[in-house]
């Protein structure tokens, strides 16, 4: 889901975006090229820590082109010991597991959006974050990634929900296997597939940040389309530096190397509908939560997403591009509260 310049270097300034509506504020992020400082993943992996972590990855560990330790990233038994290894390696999250078709996510970049979600929080409460930090993660799948992150790192309380009830079993069971996140985190099962917050978010809680890695392809036929598109770049890539023959460039694998099931992936109307439904629900909750987020995968959807925002009543905006080499990703972070009014919500819900 992301795409952008290597080589762009801007700056962590906050500017305010061109042609806005005075109801809405809106902040665009400009970050430096590379992962958050506080990125656990910054720099080339270690492979022989990962492979210190968990031994299993030992046999998939090969050479590049220019003798380096590396995997065979469209393989999706090396992609998953990988990450089982840096969850062990990084996070002390030593019994991960998730069912075979499962999203597999790249945990550097996810662990970016928590980074940077923690900066805004902090921005927010004038450089220092809340003692106790509620998140809640929408779609939290069979990973937990999110949840994972942002209770190591920063303490946060979290709270994930999915319609898939595998999902929420397994993430359940991570928590449950490793003492690091005994307490830190609970996943619950929507039984609405049409709402968000409804039916998650309780009577009385208070949340300072929800996350949200939304579906967006609008079918399967879109999706496995989309899959086939990644596994013939990966190839593509190997015979430009020289890792595959070009008779196996046009080789399509069967299943793409992070899986994913329907809810994961697709849903009716894409990524626009569903975030557009997010906007709206948002606001039956805005008293409730401090800030709502969402990462967007295609970048024509950031102005659809504002737009709606704005007639949603959202009270600031903020959009914040992150890059990993030639990748771009990004996130939209809204409030229903002014300034001024997020600071007495964080003194009464401290």
């Amino acid at each position: 889901m992301t795409r952008q310049n290597k080589n762009t270097k801007t700056s962590n300034k906050a500017v305010p975006a061109k042609s806005v509506p005075s109801e809405t504020k809106v902040i665009k992020r400009k970050t430096k090229a590379g992962l958050h400082k506080r990125n656990l993943h910054n720099g080339r992996y270690d492979f022989k820590a990962l492979i210190e972590a968990l031994p299993e990855l030992k046999q998939y560990v090969v050479k590049n082109p220019k003798g380096e330790a590396s995997i065979n990233f469209s393989d999706p038994v090396a992609v998953k010991l990988i990450n089982k290894a840096l969850l062990a390696h990084h996070y002390s999250v030593t019994q991960w597991d998730i069912p075979q078709g499962y999203l597999c996510p790249p945990i550097p970049g996810r662990a970016d959006y928590v980074h940077r979600l923690a900066e805004l929080l902090s921005d927010d409460c004038g450089g220092s974050a809340p003692k106790r930090v509620n998140a809640l993660d929408i779609g939290v799948g069979a990973n937990c990634i999110y949840p994972i992150v942002g209770a190591t790192q920063y303490g946060w309380h979290y709270v994930g929900s999915d319609i898939d009830p595998v999902s929420v079993d397994n993430s359940n069971k991570i928590v449950a296997n490793n003492p690091v996140l005994e307490g830190q985190i609970e996943c619950r099962l929507q039984k609405e597939s049409r709402y968000l917050f409804k039916g998650i978010i309780e009577q009385g809680e208070f949340y300072h940040i929800t996350t949200c890695n939304p579906p967006f392809h609008k079918s399967l036929q879109e999706a496995q389309q989309g899959s086939a598109r990644k596994i013939n770049n990966l190839s593509t890539n190997k015979v430009k530096r020289g890792q595959a023959s070009s008779a196996s460039k046009n080789k399509v694998a069967p299943v793409l190397n992070f899986g994913g099931q329907q809810a994961e992936l697709w849903c009716s109307g894409g990524e626009a509908a569903f975030i557009k439904n997010m906007a709206f629900e948002s606001r039956d909750f805005a008293h409730q939560v401090l800030w709502f987020s969402t990462l967007i995968s295609k970048k024509e959807n950031v102005r659809w997403m504002r737009k709606n925002l704005e007639k949603a009543g959202a009270k600031e905006v903020q959009i914040v591009e992150m890059s990993q080499g030639q990748k771009t990703s990004r996130f939209i972070a809204w409030t229903f509260h002014t300034q001024e009014q997020r600071k007495q919500w964080l003194m009464l819900n401290k």
